[in-house]
Formats: C-alpha cells, sequence, structure tokens
C-alpha cells in the first residue's frame, strides 16, 4: 500500500490541531505555568477534537488511540471549560457544538487493533505552558508495525530560519520535512559523520522522564563528548533524524523503574527517525511493539539514534546496567 490518503489526511489534521493549539497559546496569561491551567486542557482537548473528527469522516472504521477523553468535560462545573473548547475549535470546523466536540474527544477511546491510529494531541504540556517546544503526533499503525507518522512541532525552527516543522514518514517511502505554514518538503537523513557540532545527545528537559545521569554515562562511554541538548516533546525525534543530534534517550527513571511508555509518546517519533535512516529500539535492543495496548509492556526505555552508533551504545548500556546492578546486590549483602 502507498499510504498516500492516509498520509495526505493526517497532514491535514494535525496542521489544522497546530492552528487550534498556537491560538490557544497565544491567548494563554503570562506565568501560565505557576498558576491556572486551564487553557492547556483547552488546548489537548481541542487538539483531539480536531483530529479526531477528520480520522472519523476520512476512516469512519479506523480506532483511534489518544491520550485524553472527554470525562471531566461532561461535569457541571467544566460547563466553562466545554465552551472554550468548542469556540476554539469551531473557529476552524464551523459545525462544532459541545455535543459533538465531546463524541470526537470521545472518539480517541479506541482500542488497539489490527489497524489502528495513535494520537498525542499535545505532547509536551510544558513546553507549551513554557512557550517552548511541544509536538501534535499522530501514526497509523498496522500490524503492530507503524505505517504513517506525523508529527507537527510549531516552535521548532527549520535551517531557513523559519519557524514550526512538519516532519512525514511513510513506512519505505522515506521522511521528509517542510514548514509547517507551507512550503516544500525535503528528504531528511540522520546524522551519517561525527560532525563536533551535531554529535550529541538530546533528552527530555524533565528529570522524571528517564534516567539523565546513566544517559550521559552512556553517551560519554560510546563517544559523545559534546554537552546533551534538552528538549521536550517528539521534536527530539525530528532533531534526530534532521541529522541535529546522533541520539536520543529515554531510560527508565530509577524512581519508577517499573514505567512503561504511552504507545502515542513515541510511534509518529519513531516511523520518522527510521524513515530519515536511523534506528530505534528499547534499552535491550529490541524493537518497540505498538501492538499490545496503551502501554509498550514489552519495552523498557527507548533509544533512537542515527543508527551507526546503536550498536555501541548498546553495548555500553548492557555494562553499565550489569555494574549497577552488581553494585545493588553488593549493597544488599
Amino acid at each position: 500500500m502507498s499510504y498516500e490518503k492516509e498520509k495526505q489526511v493526517a497532514i491535514a489534521a494535525a496542521v489544522t490541531a497546530a492552528q487550534l493549539c498556537e491560538q490557544v497559546r497565544r491567548d494563554l496569561p503570562e506565568a501560565m505555568e505557576k498558576t491556572d491551567k486551564s487553557p492547556v486542557t483547552v488546548a489537548d482537548y481541542g487538539s483531539q477534537a480536531v483530529i479526531c473528527t477528520t480520522l472519523a469522516r476520512e476512516f469512519p472504521d479506523d480506532p483511534l488511540v489518544a491520550e485524553e477523553n472527554a470525562t471531566a468535560l461532561r461535569e457541571l462545573e467544566m460547563t466553562d471549560q466545554l465552551t472554550k473548547v468548542t469556540c476554539y475549535v469551531n473557529e476552524l470546523i464551523a459545525e462544532a457544538t459541545p455535543k459533538s466536540v465531546l463524541e470526537w474527544i470521545d472518539r480517541g477511546c479506541g482500542d488497539v487493533g489490527p489497524r489502528y491510529w495513535t494520537l498525542d494531541p499535545i505532547d509536551g504540556t510544558k513546553g507549551f505552558l513554557r512557550q517552548e517546544q511541544y509536538a501534535i503526533a499522530l501514526a497509523l499503525v498496522e500490524g503492530g508495525d507503524v505505517k504513517v507518522g506525523v508529527l507537527a512541532c510549531p516552535a521548532l525552527p527549520l535551517e531557513s530560519g523559519e519557524i514550526g516543522a512538519l516532519f512525514v514518514a511513510v513506512r519505505g517511502s522515506g521522511a521528509t520535512v517542510q514548514p509547517l505554514s507551507g512550503g516544500e518538503a525535503r528528504v531528511i537523513h540522520v546524522q551519517r559523520g561525527e560532525d563536533p557540532t551535531y554529535f550529541r545527545l538530546i533528552e527530555s528537559v524533565e528529570s522524571s522522564h528517564g534516567d539523565s545521569d546513566l544517559q550521559n554515562q552512556v553517551a560519554l562511554a560510546a563517544g559523545i563528548t559534546a554537552p546533551s541538548l534538552q528538549m521536550d516533546s517528539q521534536a527530539k525525534y525530528g532533531v534526530v533524524a534532521l541529522g541535529q543530534a546522533a541520539v536520543y534517550m529515554r531510560l527508565p527513571s530509577p524512581k519508577n523503574p517499573d514505567y512503561r511508555e504511552n504507545i502515542w509518546d513515541h510511534a509518529a517519533g519513531a516511523i520518522i527517525v527510521e524513515e530519515a535512516g536511523g534506528r530505534v529500539t528499547d534499552m535491550y535492543g529490541e524493537p518497540l511493539n505498538f501492538s499490545l495496548g496503551r502501554k509498550m509492556l514489552n519495552n523498557r526505555g527507548v533509544i533512537a539514534s542515527n543508527g551507526i552508533i546503536h550498536p555501541r551504545l548498546l553495548s555500553v548500556l548492557q555494562e553499565k546496567t550489569k555494574i549497577v546492578k552488581f553494585c545493588k546486590e553488593e549493597e544488599n549483602k
């Protein structure tokens, strides 16, 4: 299959959702991260509503597994919030009503199946609040394999100087980037050399999202000496795909070692790096499995790289984790 229709529909949906999110973000009051966080909910819900109704119209038989649901919005005390969400959606979809918006959002409560879509309507909430990086991430999965991935990153700068990037990948057809505002798409490739400017690790801003100490130890032992770059959201996958970082690591936090990643946090980004010539696995070198439910139950951690450095990273990580395990066992004696 070419997945041309799926690709075009996903692009249109993500671009429209990005327009809504940017409008909400322009309306955020100052110091939003320290006060009322309601506009973030408005953006999450609005983005999901826009994408869900677009997919429902074009692919009515496809389930959608998304991060949000409309349960809270149905509560009486959330009437004002629902009104705000509807107003934002209505600016882009004229027929939107409170009732239809609730229905559209809840279309994201589907189940993982042989073919389904997965969506994170705003990935990187704190980045969204700080006026930094966030992403709208949408992917089509068939037989547990991601076939189409779209990442809209409204705050990510391109080499041209334009702000806002749209990454698109179709399995077997490569990956592209173009300005989110429109323009020609260009094929992208991961870093093939070891340019000191971009031969670096990229990781989450939030320390709770991973094990930053171990991630940096592994990167250094694998030959990466440049300071790591910190960024919110799946925009990190886009940076690796553009060749502006050699590896993105998200290893389990010591505070939550049994955590399993959500499918919507990685599906779109993973295919974009892979189709740009990179490699994406868990911390044991296993492919990410998107067939088991809302969580990647058989995977721990995520490593996305330019591919060349991947075996080195896995080897170093294996040795590091053996050492850590040995030291803990010795402490417990």
